[in-house]
């Protein structure tokens, strides 16, 4: 899809954000301008404080990420905890950029994003979360013991 396939298309989400998320860097973009309104920040908690300040400072409500690992859980539960509403996107629906960069894909992911264009990924809740944690460790701790039990 190019830029004149949105032409005419109506801005569902106008306070929208798109987040690349990377290891070393998360790139951040609040328009389309490249130069104005996109940010780098860093992985660490304190660069998330900074990035959702950022965000807030602008009047985002909404977020768009992607990401390929698992990079983007503690900025995920940090902009949740925050107030934001928060989109993790998978690969598949923003693999259209042809020139790949990080920058550009921010600005793409928004770009969809503030279109309504992206739906985000099955993520349970926290208690479910806990519950998985709690069953797949006690079915770690049954294997173990299976195999100590073979061994003696």
């Amino acid at each position: 899809m190019k830029k004149k396939d949105f032409e005419g298309m109506p801005i569902i989400h106008p306070h929208a954000a798109g987040i690349d998320v990377g290891s070393r860097c998360h790139y951040v973009a609040i328009g389309q301008d490249q130069d104005n309104d996109v940010a780098g920040f860093g992985v660490c908690s304190k660069d998330h404080q900074e990035l959702i300040g950022f965000l807030k400072d602008r009047g985002i409500t909404t977020i768009a990420m992607e990401s390929t690992g698992s990079y983007w859980q503690p900025l995920f539960y940090a902009l949740q905890s925050a107030g934001f509403e928060v989109l993790l996107v998978p690969g598949q629906q923003t693999k259209n950029v042809r020139a790949k960069t990080d920058v550009k894909d921010c600005v793409w992911i928004q770009e969809l994003h503030s279109l309504g264009l992206l739906r985000g990924c099955f993520l349970p809740d926290e208690y479910t979360s806990r519950l998985r944690t709690i069953y797949r460790h006690r079915v770690s701790l049954i294997e173990g013991s299976a195999k100590m039990t073979n061994k003696i």
